[in-house]
């Protein structure tokens, strides 16, 4: 049976990444409408959607979009960089993105409205005019309420956590290893302005500096809530230090267990299939690495209550989580995005000041921050880079076309919002007040 996210009916056309992998063709012949109409030529009728989006386009001010419409005319606006092509196949395009902002604009992608060379450059080029193209970017009201009940009704509850979790870290552990690097780590490597590290190399960078920051003794005890494939524990334990994992994924589970008993490390080691809020052991040190975002505004107190209650005195705690710019978090937290609908189900992203009040209410003081967010940037374009080159095996697991559009848009969506600054990613060191 084919693998695929709720997303609809299959794809009829194939668009590119600027990457032959995805085996798309160029689009439609190109032609300058200035040249189209001094040759005497006519436009096609457009819809009324299509008229407003490309008035809106007319306002960019920050790099230059090339875009061939479908009846084959290409219109260019702005100048300069960045600079980013479009070619839509249909018209249906500029109404899903008018209606349904980036929630629409990413189905129009999935299903095969529009193509572009490089997904990463023309979501940076729609960042960096984010406000001309306010109502593009946010949609209408209506277009937008839908998706917002789905959202709120995906909160991330004890059983909602579950399924959340289930639908984004259960699609396999053979489709991760395809693309991650060897170590299985699905977040940000800290490079730390080292151009020749490599992923593997500033994936253990950023193990290292968070076991700095607990700065614990061989034999101390670490909770680490959401551990992944065991990446941190088989590191710590190799300093000596005791883990305890939790995750809520099943997949997750298994391949942590083998992969510390593989080690013979195994006796410092353990990992449960187990919600935070059910911990009740007091450790030295507790960590958690981008597992945050997963928690839900609603469930914040509860979460810092957990980190507080677990933490033995003198301890600290080192969470790294994804932000947002403080100026858009108002914004965020009363909408939904494609992230949240078609990715992250439940997640929500703080932002520094939102993360910082939450913790201090629970009792826990911050003591250092450290922001990385253009090395995020760079770890999601190598993501994506392998991600490319292994499609053809991607597709062998079954995985449909819909499916390899929706996790190109995914990555490269959430690259250009790291290096706009949109988004950033930070590890931020705790202690009980």
């Amino acid at each position: 049976m084919s693998k695929t996210l709720d997303t609809g009916a299959n794809l009829s056309r194939r668009g590119d990444d600027g990457l032959a992998a995805i085996g798309a063709t160029p689009g439609a012949q190109r032609h300058d409408v200035t040249a189209k109409a001094k040759a005497g030529g006519k436009a096609a009728a457009m819809p009324a959607a299509a008229r407003i989006v490309l008035r809106l386009l007319e306002r960019l001010h920050t790099g230059s979009l090339s875009l061939v419409l479908p009846d084959g005319r290409t219109l260019r606006f702005g100048r300069g960089e960045p600079a980013a092509s479009m070619r839509l196949s249909r018209w249906e395009a500029f109404g899903a993105a008018l209606a349904r902002g980036d929630i629409g604009f990413a189905e129009s992608w999935i299903d095969g409205d529009w193509q572009t060379d490089s997904l990463a450059d023309l979501l940076s080029l729609l960042i960096a005019n984010r406000d001309a193209l306010e109502s593009a970017v946010y949609g209408t009201a209506a277009g937008r309420l839908l998706y917002r009940i789905r959202h709120l009704l995906r909160r991330n509850s004890r059983t909602g956590s579950r399924r959340n979790i289930h639908a984004h870290y259960d699609l396999g552990n053979d489709f991760y290893r395809l693309w991650l690097d060897p170590g299985m780590t699905y977040s940000s490597a800290l490079f730390d302005g080292d151009a020749g590290r490599t992923l593997v190399q500033a994936q253990e960078a950023k193990y290292r500096r968070m076991l700095d920051e607990l700065s614990l003794p061989a034999g101390a005890s670490v909770l680490e809530i959401g551990c992944g494939w065991g990446a941190f524990a088989e590191l710590a334990v190799a300093d000596g230090l005791r883990v305890k994992g939790l995750t809520l994924s099943t997949e997750q589970l298994a391949w942590a267990r083998d992969r510390l008993a593989a080690t013979g490390a195994g006796r410092l080691a353990s990992f449960e299939l187990q919600d935070y809020r059910d911990e009740r052991g007091r450790h030295d040190g507790i960590v958690s690495i981008e597992m945050f975002e997963a928690v839900g505004e609603a469930y914040w107190p509860r979460y810092f209550e957990t980190v507080a209650r677990t933490l033995a005195p003198g301890g600290r705690a080192v969470i790294q989580t994804i932000t947002i710019d403080e100026a858009l978090f108002d914004r965020y937290r009363r909408g939904t995005d494609f992230i949240q609908q078609y990715v992250f189900p439940g997640g929500m992203l703080p932002s520094v000041p939102a993360f910082e009040a939450a913790a201090r209410r629970a009792g826990l003081r911050v003591l250092r921050r450290f922001a990385f967010g253009q090395d995020y940037a760079r770890t999601l374009q190598l993501w994506r880079e392998a991600f490319c080159a292994r499609l053809p095996e991607v597709r062998a697991q079954g995985f449909d076309e819909r499916f390899v559009r929706t996790w190109l848009f995914y990555l490269a969506y959430c690259e250009a919002a790291f290096r706009s600054g949109n988004t950033d990613v930070v590890q931020f060191t705790l202690e009980r007040a």
